[in-house]
């Protein structure tokens, strides 16, 4: 074998470079999705040690939204794995009931919550596009999905949310 077959087509990324560009915001998507500090570090950790694994960056994508598929699937495996939905309605009662003492901090708990609630596809969909400000299309190239489908969930999301949120008014 010469040397030249044994070069890579295309260089992986540095590591560190991605680390500096990226982890702020990889920390922002997994602490939304997932809510709770501990689970989004471990998940950015598990994205960033995939990716060193990892020999299946292409080229075809940007290096952040590769990284952001990353992450979101294993979000989405955690919370599939987590399958606290009953434990998020009790904390969500506690925290409407709690509401009119704390104010705004409740009310983004509330929110924080209710998101919990949402099917995964449908909560990480209104997170990315809603919530973190990508675009359709970028949210759905990170979710592997049809831009159609993006909007269809952000859709179904709302229409979720809305009567829960509104309860939480009254």
């Amino acid at each position: 074998m010469t040397t030249v077959d044994r070069i890579p087509d295309r260089a992986p990324p540095d590591l560190d470079d991605m680390f500096r560009r990226y982890a702020d915001r990889l920390w922002s998507v997994a602490l939304r999705m997932l809510g709770d500090r501990t689970e989004a570090e471990d998940a950015v950790q598990e994205a960033f040690l995939s990716a060193l694994r990892s020999p299946g960056f292409r080229g075809d994508a940007a290096t952040g939204t590769w990284l952001h598929r990353i992450l979101v699937n294993d979000c989405v495996d955690r919370l599939r794995a987590a399958g606290r939905r009953r434990d998020r309605l009790r904390a969500l009662e506690t925290v409407v009931a709690a509401r009119d003492h704390a104010g705004g901090l409740v009310v983004r708990l509330a929110v924080s919550d209710a998101l919990a609630l949402l099917p995964v596809d449908q909560r990480a969909a209104l997170v990315l596009v809603d919530g973190l400000g990508y675009g359709v299309a970028e949210a759905a190239e990170m979710l592997a999905v049809a831009p159609g489908t993006v909007k269809s969930r952000r859709a179904r999301a709302r229409a979720r949310l809305a009567p829960v949120l509104r309860e939480d008014e009254g």
